[in-house]
């Protein structure tokens, strides 16, 4: 029991970083209909800004640590906003594969700019959040770190379903993506909903990117490839454009990684991670919590 558990804590911290990465995939799928391959190196982005906010601010303490989380954010939700407004805005309309090699586009360029910076040397995380190590529950190790994940995560899940359900933002993104032209005719600004679409997707990449990098203290230019994949794949498994599906997705994501790498399948993680999804798929092709669409051809 003790070791359940313990991989239970550690899925869930893994998959709630999962969970914010996918946030960001599902909503401007929500809007745009197409997949933002970009996003995982938003991701990576948030991580090193954070690793250069830590370098001018104090961080000794919880609030310090905080406060760089909250700066890259805020970079990466400009960032999001230029990507958009510089690579995707004059293709609006063109066909989705226009779109998809753009955002690859831009994902490598991101990729590049950050090598060029950094180099692509690994570069040590520093410390945002003090560690401590707790005993619960009869032996089951947690750590500062995830508790703080918790804490983060859900508290910007929160606020996340608030702005969208509460908010005349969010009834506005909500009505975009429903039907783009109805809601310009009752006087939506189409640009700025999706602009902000970007910016509150890419600041919780950021937010992920943090976390990540506070529970792996590692980072380099091409550390948001795999998260960004497997938050990708969370996205589908909990049913694209929802999301809360996207954080469902994301926990499932998790806790299915922790318990095979507590196995003796360790090896073949990825894979049955993968063949999960697709098995989910098969019988339930919209994702688990995604509503079935027919399209008319």
């Amino acid at each position: 029991m003790t070791v359940f558990l313990q991989q239970l804590v550690n899925g869930l911290s893994l998959g709630a970083i999962y969970a914010l990465i996918a946030l960001g995939y599902t909503m401007v799928y929500g809007i745009l209909r197409f997949i933002n391959f970009a996003h995982s190196d938003v991701f990576m982005v948030g991580a090193f800004a954070g690793y250069c906010f830590a370098r001018v601010i104090p961080h000794a303490s919880i609030g310090g640590g905080l406060l760089v989380m909250l700066l890259a954010m805020c970079f990466c939700a400009l960032l999001g906003v230029v990507i958009e407004r510089l690579a995707y805005r004059p293709l609006r309309g063109d066909s989705n594969l226009a779109i998809l090699i753009t955002a690859i586009g831009v994902s490598l360029l991101l990729e590049n700019v950050t090598l060029l910076i950094f180099d692509a040397t690994p570069k040590t995380f520093p410390t945002l959040i003090p560690y401590k190590d707790f005993s619960i529950l009869g032996g089951v190790r947690i750590t500062s770190v995830e508790l703080v994940v918790f804490a983060v995560t859900a508290i910007l899940l929160i606020a996340l379903q608030w702005i969208v359900l509460k908010t005349r933002v969010g009834t506005a993104m909500r009505a975009v993506s429903f039907n783009h032209q109805a809601a310009s005719l009752v006087g939506i600004n189409n640009d700025r909903v999706i602009s902000f679409t970007f910016a509150l997707g890419s600041a919780l990449a950021a937010a992920g990117g943090i976390l990540w990098a506070s529970l792996y203290p590692s980072i380099d230019p091409y550390m948001g490839v795999v998260p960004g994949l497997k938050a990708f794949v969370a996205a589908v498994l909990g049913g694209i454009g929802n999301i809360p599906g996207a954080a469902l997705g994301g926990l499932m994501l998790g806790l299915i990684e922790s318990f095979v790498n507590g196995s003796r399948f360790s090896t073949y993680t990825d894979a049955i991670a993968f063949a999960a999804l697709i098995l989910i798929l098969i019988f339930r092709p919209a994702g688990l919590l995604g509503k079935f669409q027919v399209e008319k051809v």
